[in-house]
């Protein structure tokens, strides 16, 4: 049975848009400021510098309107903690979205936050510092295409029995509407998450044009040690939404395993990635990633920490930053 996904999206937010009367409402102002000092080796060249690990701050806030129902809003803005300058051009370029909740779940319009496959997959088993910074997964398949979706719907349903269900459809908006010619592709993306207990499953999906991604998640928490990882499928077709074009470059696999072992305020992390080669790449394509990571917190919204993470690029050069390591000492705090 084929599902349209657009419309099923559509079809939530009119669900959801009946609304009693107003209560009240609240805001929050919040934010991450996230440093490190690195020595860092790139392709052969030595550097060391001081380096943001995406800061950011934002606002957002929910009126009850009363049977349930709550009005959302977020606006989300990077900054580049080592020089104080705005990331990713737009002022709201992480989040800029507003919507409705109840108890059918809840919809969003407009620049969402990162796409749903990525919190299923590589944000969840990225136990250290978030997934930011040099340390960050650099193999995770979107890597060719924008993370976080403009012009689209998102649909989170409510939990049922440890299950919920997100999806998510950016619009085409073609450059010229009337009797445009312009190839405008969209996004789709979907996951299911089952959380219960120690144990948290996740798959996930996303469409991109021709360009497709699917992955599996699992982690399990032993008590002091937590260890999870995740498969992920490719396959590239064609150009992306916002990226690169690519002349059908196959297919690949991704796999990731990480493990924390906590001990007071201590944590201990590694982090083991691998990408094989495209199926239809004459050059070597394969990377590999290793991190290891020491964590104190001190305090629920401020840690210190140091890694030392590798990138092994190939002979086709895909990843950023390619051939690279370093060594780093930081200082996060949450607001």
């Amino acid at each position: 049975m084929k599902i349209n996904l657009r419309a099923s999206v559509i079809a939530a937010a009119l669900a959801c848009a009946a609304v009693p009367v107003l209560a009240q409402s609240t805001v929050t102002i919040y934010g991450r400021v996230n440093t490190t000092v690195e020595a860092q080796k790139s392709n052969g060249v030595k550097n060391t510098v001081v380096a943001d690990n995406n800061s950011r701050f934002g606002f957002k806030g929910a009126e009850d309107l009363g049977g349930g129902m709550q009005a959302l809003f977020q606006l989300e803005s990077g900054f580049d903690s080592s020089t104080g300058a705005t990331t990713r051009g737009a002022l709201f370029g992480r989040e800029a979205t507003v919507g409705l909740a109840g108890s059918l779940g809840t919809v969003k319009l407009g620049q969402q936050a990162l796409a749903p496959i990525y919190f299923t997959s590589a944000d969840y088993v990225s136990m250290h510092n978030h997934d930011t910074g040099s340390s960050s997964d650099a193999l995770f398949g979107l890597f060719l295409q924008p993370l976080r979706q403009s012009n689209s719907i998102a649909y989170t349903s409510p939990t049922f029995s440890g299950f919920k269900f997100q999806l998510a459809q950016s619009l085409s908006e073609k450059a010229n509407f009337a009797g445009s010619t312009i190839p405008v592709s969209t996004t789709t993306d979907a996951t299911l998450d089952y959380d219960n207990g120690p144990l948290h499953l996740g798959v996930g999906y996303d469409k991109n044009g021709l360009n497709k991604t699917f992955a599996v998640r699992a982690l399990y928490e032993f008590g002091a040690l937590t260890v999870g990882g995740y498969y992920e499928r490719d396959k590239y077709e064609g150009a992306f939404v916002g990226g690169p074009v690519l002349v059908n470059w196959g297919t690949r696999n991704n796999i990731r395993l990480s493990a924390m072992y906590v001990v007071g305020a201590s944590e201990f992390h590694v982090n083991v990635g691998g990408a094989g080669n495209f199926s239809n790449i004459a050059l070597e394509s394969k990377a590999r990633q290793y991190s290891v990571a020491y964590n104190y917190n001190l305090s629920k919204r401020t840690k210190v920490y140091g890694y030392l993470t590798r990138i092994s690029d190939s002979a086709a050069g895909l990843y950023a930053p390619g051939n690279f390591s370093s060594a780093a000492l930081g200082i996060r705090h949450n607001f």
